[in-house]
């Protein structure tokens, strides 16, 4: 027995172990499409793969209509339907009314019937002569005086909704059975109740809404049986449909269906059949009629945009011209009916019970404390009314029915498309900084190895200079003091004296750049001794001096000696920096366990070609005799000793902004 048969109340269900609608997670591109499109919310994201809630599920289909990647798939039924036609059984075929809609190609729809029986069924039956049984029982309903409201229950989706997420409207449905339902028991009245149903239409929820099909075919899995068996309209023949044979119900599956079959009128508030198809629209006239807005009113709803749309077509859209297939199909049908023969089949079925009942099996869930439901708003920084975008790239109408979601566990936070975007800002943000930071350490690494060089060059230099330059400065003293100042020679030696006393401190710069002295740290008042740094440099009236102190903690661990040559190099040279006047301004603050000070000045700015060898020994802007090119450089050692970073910024181009010079200096506390 098939597990389709399990269940003995006409409705078959499917679980968590025997899924409808599954989904191929290699395929899902988590784009929420389906999440949006499901009218019950029966989607759960999990670790971004979108998993069906098979006991939320009402079986519309509409996430497989709507997935453009095919990653959401229904129970396939072909195998089984093979297995029933190459049996002993007789094999009885019902085929859904819309069927020209899905083969308008063929130019005599009953061109289909040949086809089937081809593929090997015993008798080819039409489902619209059990559309012409229901449409009597809901003329006889609706013209009964007693009958207020009434939801007709053709669409098996629509049932599963009321029954799972509106209980209390169940007794409002209809209790007559659908016209396949009505068409089983016709069909097995007449050829015996031990014969094999299969059930061919366009909708999906077909499949779980009665075990009185032994299987049930959408036209997408037919058209696939054709194509595996090799049956086409060029090798099958023409054929009529077997007997009973239907009217008027023919025309079931367009808008309007139901009414135009009983003869009714769609006339608000006149107690007429009101019609709504499409996921939202039948919401809305369930939620109108339940809320009282909607009275004495017979409700003809349809999850889909009618049944030639439906999830199992396999030609998407073309509402009209599959509207157009099914009114020349039914008006040729019209032309050509057997009226007589019609009715006398009608007579022999009026016995048949289309008597059905419900059952309510609330599937609603309880709304979460709204206090985790503003967690997790907070959680993505929606804090305040205008946060809440409602933009629905979730799939969610509102973000609080999106964060209501989270809470249940149905949704992720990165489904949120505003948040998500937000984040990778910040990622990019951090990234960038990353980059700037490891470019930073980069050129740092750069320039230590660099100075390690020179300072190793520097200092065989500076050893092997020292010897020559002692004697030279030792015989030109004594021949000074040996020479009468009016000696023509006394300023030729005494310009000997003076160069090699200049030689002797460019060498003992030397010394000290290649050094590696160890630091001294003392606990000092940081602005203090800024200020007192000052006082070793010759400030002009024309530059002003600026100290911001943004300092939460005063006192720091310095080498107050080595860091006194420090400030008071970058000091003056950025006196030099502004000869016709300007602003320094010096800049503390700490951050964490760090102590930063920039010095900056308005000058001339440092060109970009340079920015990078400012710190290479012998390297100086100044004119000829001003500068040894050994400043900055003994700067970055003293501040790469004490485990510091120096940095700069310059600008020389007024478009660019303002122009000038500024050192930044970071330091462990």
């Amino acid at each position: 027995m098939s597990k389709l048969n399990n269940i003995k109340d006409h409705s078959v269900r499917f679980s968590d172990d025997f899924p409808l609608i599954s989904t191929v997670k290699n395929l899902c591109r988590v784009c929420y499409t389906c999440v949006r499109e499901c009218p019950v919310k029966a989607i759960k994201i999990i670790d971004g793969q979108a998993e069906v809630i098979q006991s939320r599920c009402i079986a519309c289909g509409n996430c497989v209509t709507v997935c453009s990647q095919g990653a959401k798939v229904f129970y396939k039924s072909s195998d089984r339907v093979k297995a029933l036609i190459a049996s002993d059984a007789k094999t009885i075929v019902c085929i859904a009314p819309s069927f020209p809609a899905e083969f308008f190609e063929h130019t005599d729809p009953y061109q289909i019937v040949g086809m089937l029986r081809k593929l090997g069924f015993d008798l080819v039956t039409e489902v619209s002569f059990g559309a012409d049984m229901v449409a009597k029982a809901y003329k006889d309903l609706f013209n009964n005086e007693k009958t207020s409201s009434v939801i007709t229950s053709d669409c098996p989706a629509i049932v599963f909704y009321i029954e799972h997420y509106h209980p209390d409207l169940v007794p409002l449905l209809a209790p007559i059975v659908s016209p396949a339902m009505a068409m089983a028991r016709a069909v097995k009245q007449k050829y015996g109740a031990d014969s094999k149903l299969v059930f061919i239409g366009p909708c999906i929820a077909k499949k779980a809404e009665s075990d009185e099909f032994d299987e049930s075919l959408t036209f997408s899995e037919l058209r696939l049986l054709f194509k595996e068996e090799n049956i086409t309209k060029e090798n099958s023949s023409i054929s009529k449909f077997d007997k009973p044979i239907s009217g008027k119900g023919a025309i079931f599956p367009v808008n309007h269906g139901l009414i135009k079959t009983i003869g009714r009128s769609e006339k608000l508030g006149e107690g007429e059949v009101v019609t709504a198809e499409g996921k939202e629209k039948f919401k809305e006239a369930i939620h109108e009629l339940e809320t009282g807005l909607l009275k004495n009113q017979h409700l003809e709803l349809l999850c889909c945009d009618g049944c030639i749309q439906g999830p199992g077509m396999t030609i998407k859209g073309k509402q009209l011209k599959k509207r157009l297939q099914i009114n020349q199909y039914v008006n040729q049908k019209l032309e050509n009916l057997d009226e007589q023969e019609w009715k006398k089949d009608m007579a022999q079925c009026a016995s048949i019970s289309l008597h059905r009942s419900f059952h309510p099996s609330d599937r609603r869930t309880a709304k979460p404390d709204q206090k985790l439901i503003n967690e997790v708003h907070a959680s993505m920084g929606k804090n305040a009314e205008t946060d809440f975008l409602n933009c629905g790239a979730c799939g969610y109408e509102t973000c609080e029915k999106y964060a209501t979601a989270v809470v249940e566990g149905l949704a992720e936070t990165e489904m949120c498309l505003p948040y998500a975007i937000e984040k990778l800002h910040e990622s990019v943000e951090d990234l960038n900084l990353s980059n700037y930071k490891l470019a930073d350490t980069k050129q740092a690494l750069k320039q230590s190895e660099k100075l390690a060089s020179m300072g190793q060059v520097s200092a065989g230099i500076a050893h092997e200079l020292n010897n020559p330059l002692g004697i030279i400065t030792l015989y030109s003293s004594i021949l000074k003091d040996e020479l009468d100042e009016k000696n023509p020679i006394f300023e030729d030696i005494q310009m000997i004296e003076e160069q090699a006393e200049r030689c002797k401190t460019i060498v003992s710069g030397l010394l000290n750049f290649a050094r590696k002295n160890k630091v001294n740290l003392k606990e000092v008042d940081l602005f203090e001794f800024i200020k007192k740094s000052l006082k070793s440099v010759l400030i002009p009236d024309s530059v002003t001096v600026n100290i911001i102190d943004n300092l939460m903690e005063k006192n720091t661990l310095l080498d107050k000696d080595q860091m006194m040559q420090v400030l008071t190099n970058l000091e003056k040279n950025a006196v030099e920096a502004m000869p016709n006047g300007g602003k320094l301004t010096i800049e503390l603050k700490d951050k964490n366990d760090t102590v930063i000070i920039h010095i900056s000045d308005t000058g001339n700015g440092i060109k970009k070609e340079n920015l990078e060898k400012i710190f290479t020994p012998f390297f100086t802007t100044k004119k000829l005799g001003k500068g040894t090119g050994l400043g900055l450089p003994l700067v970055y050692g003293i501040i790469k000793m004490h485990k510091g970073k120096i940095n700069v910024k310059s600008n020389t181009n007024t478009k660019e902004g303002p122009v000038g010079t500024t050192f930044k200096i970071t330091l462990p506390k």
